[in-house]
């Protein structure tokens, strides 16, 4: 036991077991500084859970940064999905679902995140990456933003929403997938163009959704998206 517990703890190709470890810590502190927030310091059960939407999401950039094998993600997707689910019935992570009202959100952003790894891990990360960031800074910060400066309403399929929620939908959309674009793909009219697609999308994704389910469509769409329209229009 003794000669194999130097191997274990090694980052080796097969189980990089710091890089995991450091991005299971950093989930974990995400969901209690949430926590921490919900039963101490803030009342708003909407800014805490955004707190979890926002710093989750950027697990991606650990796991692309790392390489992490798409197992690793898939599984702590599924696990994710599993608890969300749990809480959505039993009040255990009151910073995760009390918003107030019925959302299957943060079960549906888990599945999303399982999708996205699976599909583009570890090849096209990038994809994924624009997708998953793309949801947790566009939908948290157009939420945050329409609920506190939000002044012009409008109903679309029973849910109503702000214009200025939906346009800092689009700009933060546009600004994630134009920058990761131009870092992998260089400075070329695609990464440009394909972002204000992406933009105007994941807005309209946002913009119609119920009970959450724009935590699924509007990560696939903005990291599938830029993907087949780059296989279309751009790779050779």
């Amino acid at each position: 036991m003794i000669l194999v517990l130097p191997y274990l703890l090694s980052a080796s190709p097969v189980f990089p077991v710091w890089p995991t470890v450091l991005a299971i810590a950093f989930l974990g502190g995400i969901v209690l500084l949430a926590e921490a927030l919900s039963r101490i310091l803030i009342s708003d059960p909407e800014f805490t859970r955004k707190v979890v939407h926002i710093g989750a999401g950027n697990v991606i950039l650990l796991a692309w940064h790392f390489n992490l094998p798409a197992w690793i993600g898939i599984s702590a997707a599924a696990i994710a999905a599993a608890i969300a689910l749990l809480s959505y019935f039993v009040p255990i992570l009151p910073s995760i679902n009390s918003v107030g009202r019925q959302s299957l959100g943060t079960f549906f952003y888990a599945v999303s995140i399982g999708v996205l790894i699976s599909w583009f891990f570890p090849q096209q990360p990038q994809y994924a990456a624009i997708g998953i960031l793309t949801m947790s800074w566009g939908d948290g910060m157009a939420a945050l933003v329409g609920q506190n400066w939000g002044r012009h309403r409008y109903r679309i399929f029973g849910s109503t929403k702000s214009w200025e929620g939906s346009l800092t939908m689009a700009i933060v959309s546009y600004a994630i997938c134009c920058l990761i674009l131009l870092a992998v793909e260089g400075n070329l009219w695609s990464s440009w163009f394909i972002p204000l697609v992406v933009a105007v999308l994941a807005a309209g994704c946002e913009a119609i959704s119920k009970l959450g389910i724009d935590n699924l469509t509007v990560p696939i769409a903005s990291g599938g998206i830029p993907f087949l329209l780059i296989q279309l229009f751009v790779a050779h």
